[in-house]
Parts: C-alpha cells; sequence; structure tokens
C-alpha cells in the first residue's frame, strides 16, 4: 500500500483521490484543489458534474463553495489549453 505523500486532515481527499477528477489536471491544478482541503464527497460531486452528469444535482442548482471551486480549477485549464490551440 503506497503513501499519499501529501499530509490532510481526517476526511479530506488525499492528493490520490483528487487525481481521480476527470479533467486535464496538472501539478499545479492538484495543489490549487488540495489547498481548498475538500472531503471525498467534495471530489466525488466535482468529478461527477466534470464528466457530464450535472442533472444529477437538479437544473439551475448551484454547486456548493468547494466543489464550485474544484469545478473552476480543472474548467480554467482547459480554456487555457483551448485558447493556445487558437
Amino acid at each position: 500500500m503506497s503513501k499519499d505523500p501529501t499530509p490532510h486532515a481526517p476526511g479530506v481527499a488525499s492528493t490520490t483521490d483528487i487525481r481521480g477528477i476527470p479533467g486535464p489536471l496538472n501539478e499545479s491544478d492538484l495543489l490549487e484543489i488540495a489547498a481548498l482541503q475538500p472531503t471525498i464527497r467534495d471530489v466525488e460531486e466535482a468529478a461527477t458534474w466534470l464528466s457530464g452528469d450535472r442533472d444529477i444535482f437538479g437544473a439551475g442548482k448551484p454547486l456548493r463553495d468547494i466543489v464550485a471551486e474544484i469545478v473552476e480549477v480543472v474548467t480554467s485549464g482547459e480554456e487555457d489549453a483551448a485558447q493556445r490551440t487558437r
């Protein structure tokens, strides 16, 4: 069993958990998300939303604070990549 190199409080998602988020996730984004100290549930909700299953949360219902921040970090990386290819 490998040990997660990033220490975290109980209930807080590890960097290994965070790497499960779909989309481009570089080391900088990983550390930015880890600094938010999301729970595993936060990471799972963000992953679900990013995978296109937005209907699970209800139409028009806003994402919770940390989940929204995780989505912002991941999608800002996608936007930067799209701008570089133009």
